[in-house]
């Protein structure tokens, strides 16, 4: 690239949910680190909470322009409706953003830098076709673990081979059994079929065909397909999946005066209070940014879970029920912590507290004050890598699964949604860095179980050993020479090549 030819500009679009958010915010920092300009296309909505979130305005140096614009484009519900339904977010998003997405494109063509390439969230690949279109190079970029993603992209496959049921219905199994897509691969459960973990059956078909058209965007359109993984850590995916690139572990929120991407405002005094700890003694509760029920579907979720251990029927339940069953659950969790005597930070979304009028078990913050923090929204990456922080209990998103073997936590797992059991899978049976809660012949995750599970996983000194040498994999990953960052270089190489 000559002196004066413009520098490359990449338009970057996640699917519009917080760790999808915050993982291309990271990714564009990095862009940025290689000469790139960046514009970074969010919703309105979640412009506006990432806006609203940020410490003060972005500010470039001197005359030049921000190499990083934040823009917005709607999704195309109205201001009132529950984005965190996945069915209707996902049918408004596919029906009118990508019309906008191409005008804004076409707009940008005549700027000072026009947009060299689009890099796409996995989800949100109809936007690779958009680029190709406009004669715009494209990759698409998934914020899941590898696993995940080619299990996506090996949709077609599972049908022709039976794995799927032969029209596509729902993405549903032809029987519930284990399963490997390659040799050496993980096996997984054709039960957790992620697309099959996202709400109703009704939902679950929305985004199912939505990931098969998504697909052939990919197949046609993306030059490039990156994950935030790392070979070291998904290694015979990768082997069988060579067209997919790792470029992880993403680690955001390190850069002092980048925005983050996060949705709500962080409540930076916890480091403070972990500073007062002793060395690995809290232990660390987080559930995630992204609950795609409203509260009745989230509170019946949770009955369900308790009482007939089923994911996702509630159609027989009471909204009276419903509340019960919600309290129920918060109160073991709650409890359990209690009754383990050691010191916690445990994360409850504001969000969440707001919605669901979110209660803990009478005197229960009286009664932990001297060892307990209770916080809406955190610096997470950084609090995962206090020395005070002994283990993580997780809802096992990708991003927080990452953040976690990057700083060598061991894991107690508790998934409820999507791809998380298959990542509980990776923790638990793969690399054996944490333990899984296990129900009572209720359903029920109980206080005591809670507690002895906590026990043995910070008494297992093979677990803690083993997280440390996930730690060590991840980060040769990423430091000059490994997989990761190689595969970061040849891309951004490519990427400012002009077509």
């Amino acid at each position: 690239m000559g002196s004066s030819s413009p520098p490359p500009h990449a338009l970057v679009i996640p699917y519009p949910a917080q760790g999808h958010v915050i993982s291309f915010m990271e990714l564009s920092h990095r862009l940025i680190d290689h000469g790139f300009h960046v514009t970074f296309v969010n919703t309105d909505f979640d412009h506006a909470r990432v806006m609203a979130s940020l410490p003060g305005p972005l500010s470039g140096t001197g005359p030049t322009p921000p190499l990083l614009r934040l823009v917005s484009i709607p999704d195309g519900l109205e201001p009132g409706a529950d984005r965190n339904n996945l069915k209707r977010l996902t049918l408004s998003v596919e029906e009118h953003m990508p019309g906008l997405l191409e005008k804004l494109l076409v707009h940008a063509a005549s700027g000072v830098s026009p947009v060299t390439c689009v890099i796409a969230d996995h989800c949100m690949a109809w936007a690779l076709d958009v680029a190709k279109k406009i004669g715009l190079r494209a990759a698409a970029f998934s914020t899941t673990s590898a696993d995940a993603l080619v299990m996506a992209l090996s949709i077609p496959r599972m049908i022709d081979d039976g794995t799927i049921d032969a029209n596509g219905k729902d993405g549903v199994p032809t029987e519930h059994r284990m399963i490997r897509l390659g040799p050496q691969m993980p096996p997984m459960n054709t039960a957790h079929f992620w697309w099959n973990c996202l709400g109703d059956a009704s939902t679950n078909q929305v985004f199912f065909d939505y990931l098969r058209r998504g697909n052939k965007y990919i197949d046609t359109a993306a030059e490039w397909i990156l994950c935030n993984s790392s070979s070291h850590v998904e290694s015979p995916v990768f082997k069988y999946s060579p067209k997919v690139r790792p470029i992880g572990p993403m680690l955001p929120g390190l850069r002092p005066g980048r925005p983050v991407g996060r949705f709500w405002p962080e409540d930076s005094s916890c480091e403070d209070w972990l500073n007062q700890q002793p060395p690995k003694s809290v232990v660390y509760v987080s559930f995630g940014s992204f609950t795609i029920f409203d509260p009745r579907q989230f509170r019946g979720q949770l009955l369900v879970w308790r009482i007939l251990g089923s994911r996702w029927s509630v159609q027989s339940y009471t909204w009276e029920s419903i509340v019960q069953g919600l309290q129920e659950v918060e109160f073991e969790l709650a409890l359990g912590l209690e009754i383990l005597g050691r010191r916690f930070l445990w994360v409850v979304r504001p969000d969440l507290t707001e919605k669901a009028n979110m209660a803990f078990p009478g005197g229960f913050e009286e009664r932990v004050a001297g060892r307990a923090r209770i916080v809406g929204w955190l610096p997470q990456q950084r609090v995962l890598a206090h020395p005070s922080v002994v283990c993580f209990v997780s809802h096992c998103g990708w991003n927080s699964t990452m953040e976690g073997i990057t700083n060598g936590l061991p894991f107690l797992c508790w998934p409820y949604f999507g791809d998380q059991f298959l990542n509980e899978s990776y923790i638990c049976n793969t690399w054996k860095v944490g333990l899984r809660l296990s129900k009572d012949v209720e359903g029920i995750v109980t206080k005591e179980e809670i507690k002895a599970k906590l026990e043995a996983l910070l008494s297992n000194k093979e677990v803690v050993g083993r997280a440390l040498e996930l730690k060590e994999m991840a980060a040769r990953s990423v430091g000059e020479g490994g997989s990761s960052f190689d595969n970061f270089n040849e891309f951004v190489e490519s990427m400012m090549k002009v077509i």
